[in-house]
């Protein structure tokens, strides 16, 4: 009866020791799933946490839109004589109106 060797023999001793050892085959399988495949990988995380960051500046700009509408608005119930004059050019009967148009 002879003795069969394993063919993949002088392959499997070129691999390194702790490419042999499971647990640490295990480690890296796992590892690979949380990064690469994960519902909740490391490429998605960074997305979500680029467009967070575009949207808190986005909130930032447009407060400061809301800001400058309110004291438009209160400017426009105090003077609604000069709002009216300087965006809808109304004048009264004996005046004239210039308009300057600066490039």
């Amino acid at each position: 009866m002879a003795v069969r060797s394993n063919p993949f023999k002088p392959i499997l001793k070129k691999i390194p020791a702790p490419l042999k050892n499971k647990y640490f085959i295990v480690l890296a399988f796992f590892c690979a799933l949380m990064i690469f495949f994960d519902k909740h990988d490391v490429l998605t995380q960074w997305r979500l946490q680029q467009t967070l960051n575009q949207l808190e500046k986005d909130k930032v700009y447009y407060q400061n839109k809301i800001k400058e509408a309110k004291e438009d608005k209160r400017d426009i119930e105090l003077n609604t004589e000069k709002f009216a004059r300087e965006r809808y050019y109304m004048k009264k009967d004996d005046e004239d109106v210039f308009i300057i148009i600066e490039e």
